[in-house]
């Protein structure tokens, strides 16, 4: 579902330049404008992840991904659809909006609620599918221009929007808000909207006019301000809105955004100065085709990104991407004008670098935080890597467009700029961790998942050279992690009753139901299955807590499973109350059924209607078909409580 949502904006922004001539003549546009569309689009998405975690804390997660799906598609018709400018730019702005926060939403949650042994396989796929997206983009768009139409390829971006709707309204389970306490930060996101919305807008203005031009210098310089302004003020905050000051503060943290960052500009803009140049020899689908190894490198380095997500390796792949970064480009720079086997030598190294640099950055960063703040990092890390990635290329291409000779003299000069900045980012990273101590270390999942602490230590920003820090001290803190475990039961003629309780009316009738059908005095033992972000139940205590935070969501677990218990005590059953960690809840259910040697399942079903109850399906079908234990389901009646 996740991908689904983001590859439709990711593909069209790199399929869109071969189409941009067609576009305009159909909508009867000036170059200006269309330039101006893809520069408000990517303001839209800068500004979604800020408003996506504002509108995490005071709405439930469904509702939430929903709308903003619903969005995805309402913006994807009317691009399609547009009859003139104003519907296309509208279209795109909505599609960008609703794409970033689709991936603030959902992609912690994927990271996070699910177990270790799943990890990997979120991290191979999302890196595939997300960069192989931006490598298939200029195939894509130079198919389409071949065939002198736009309007197929934004239909088809509509019809995956559509799956991804479908997809999140059949598979995703609701959450309650993260903190329906927490301030509603207008200031915050005022200045999110205006700082990229000028910035973007003035960096479209480069398209005619100069860099000293005040109608494209005083939006781009003064949105970028701010933005500085947001970063600043959110690092001051008491309740901060973006997590600022624990990211800047911690050395691994800084060193690996810095990195995403430097490979985001530098390959975007990379790939749009040489594509530029080479429009001028090959037809659009011919460039498409020099660009197709960037898919096979992004795939090839997402493979190996899974394989040293649980490893020290983990550290040092950023570099390597970077170093492939400077290497594609140097090859770019010598296939200009028009050397076509050299161009797909850069391509195919540019995309390795894409797979290699940018998501095991985000994800070193990431890491050295706690997994509750990762909505949060997410955020103002994408914030800060489309004013990097979409802002660079347009100045670029501004600068290689202006300097003396032809085109191909002056990308060639621009692209030196895009090597400086790949071996600047290196250096950058290795510089912020030989004067901060710190060191790769291979991370504690565990630790991460459950919320408890960061997956490795990272020591304070510069501590080497700062006065007044403790010496870094490398390494994880291993503290003794405790653990909610089943109650183990020795193995009796009849092992006890086991009641997968969720908090709900339905549970609690299952409950009383199988008293009257069961003999008193059983033994009991009521279930509650938890999860981070998805949380998996419905609180007995009508208190706030933080979905993302795995302690705080297990000790409401604990909480509803003894409630579960005491009913199961007033119902005549011998009762015990543990909370289980598991996804998905019929995995954690028949967990601690073996653990426990229960000799029951009882269970109450919940009972969907439609086409949703056809296909989503339901924990008690999936517990009967998997159990080796017999299972009782109570059907949904009325009850005495």
């Amino acid at each position: 579902m996740v991908t689904l949502a983001l590859i439709p904006y990711l593909a069209l922004s790199a399929a869109i330049d071969p189409l941009a001539p067609i576009i305009t003549a159909d909508l009867h546009m000036s170059a200006q404008a269309m330039t101006l569309a893809s520069g408000l689009g990517n303001a839209a998405y800068a500004v979604g992840t800020v408003l996506a975690v504002q509108f995490a804390q005071h709405l439930p997660q469904r509702r939430m991904l929903l709308g903003y799906a619903v969005l995805l598609v309402a913006g994807s018709v009317l691009a399609a659809a547009a009859l003139n400018a104003g519907m296309y730019i509208g279209g795109h702005v909505l599609q960008g909006l609703s794409t970033s926060m689709l991936l603030i939403a959902a992609a912690p949650p994927l990271t996070i609620g699910f177990p270790r042994d799943k990890l990997r396989n979120t991290a191979v796929i999302m890196n595939m599918c997300v960069f192989g997206a931006v490598a298939l983009g200029p195939f894509i768009g130079g198919a389409q221009a071949e065939a002198h139409e736009w309007r197929p390829l934004f239909w088809i971006i509509a019809a995956i929007a559509m799956l991804a709707l479908v997809m999140a309204a059949l598979t995703f389970d609701d959450a309650p808000p993260a903190d329906p306490d927490a301030p509603r930060d207008l200031l915050a996101i005022a200045l999110a909207t205006v700082g990229c919305t000028a910035a973007f807008v003035g960096a479209a203005q480069l398209t005619t006019h100069a860099l000293r031009d005040p109608a494209a210098s005083v939006p781009m310089f003064g949105g970028l301000a701010l933005i500085v302004v947001l970063i600043v003020y959110q690092f001051r905050a008491k309740r901060p809105l973006l997590t600022v000051r624990t990211m800047l503060t911690s050395a691994i943290p800084v060193a690996g955004v810095g990195v995403a960052l430097f490979a985001a500009a530098a390959s975007v803009a990379a790939t749009a100065l040489t594509a530029n140049v080479l429009l001028e020899s090959f037809s659009p689908v011919q460039v498409g085709l020099i660009y197709l190894p960037e898919l096979g490198g992004a795939v090839v380095m997402a493979v190996v990104f899974g394989f040293v997500i649980s490893r020290k390796a983990m550290h040092y792949l950023p570099l390597v991407g970077m170093a492939l970064l400077a290497a594609g480009i140097l090859v770019f720079s010598y296939a200009l004008p028009a050397n076509q086997s050299l161009a797909m030598v850069g391509s195919a190294l540019t995309g390795l670098a894409l797979g290699a640099a940018v998501a095991p950055a985000l994800f070193v960063a990431g890491f050295s935080l706690q997994s509750a703040s990762l909505q949060r990092v997410f955020a103002i890390i994408e914030l800060l890597r489309a004013v990097a990635a979409f802002m660079v290329a347009p100045i670029l291409a501004h600068v290689a467009d202006a300097l003396p000779g032809d085109l191909a003299a002056g990308t060639g000069t621009t692209l030196w700029i895009g090597f400086g900045l790949a071996i600047g980012g290196a250096v950058f990273g290795v510089a912020i961790y030989v004067l901060s101590g710190a060191r790769p270390q291979k991370p504690d999942l565990d630790e991460f998942l459950d919320g408890e602490s960061p997956a490795w230590y990272s020591p304070p920003l510069l501590a080497r050279i700062r006065s007044g820090l403790p010496s870094p001290v490398p390494g994880i803190d291993h503290r003794e992690r405790v653990t909610a475990a089943v109650p183990r039961r020795l193995p009796t003629s009849v092992g006890p009753v086991l009641f997968a309780y969720d908090g709900s009316e339905l549970a609690a009738c299952a409950i009383e139901q199988a008293a009257s059908q069961l003999p008193p005095g059983r033994c009991a033992l009521v279930v509650c299955v938890w999860q981070p972000a998805h949380v998996g139940f419905t609180p007995v205590e009508k208190r706030h807590f933080d979905a993302d935070q795995a302690t705080e969501v297990r000790r409401a677990a604990e909480s509803t499973a003894a409630h579960g218990a005491s009913l199961a005590a007033r119902a005549g059953f011998d009762a015990d109350a543990v909370a289980v960690e598991a996804a998905p809840t019929w995995k954690g259910i028949l967990a601690a059924a073996e653990e426990s040697n229960a000799s029951l399942i009882v269970l109450g079903p919940h009972r969907r209607s439609g086409l949703v109850g056809h296909l989503q399906g339901s924990v008690a079908a999936a517990v009967m078909a998997h159990s080796t234990i017999p299972v009782m389901a109570i059907p949904e009646q009325p009850c005495r409580r």
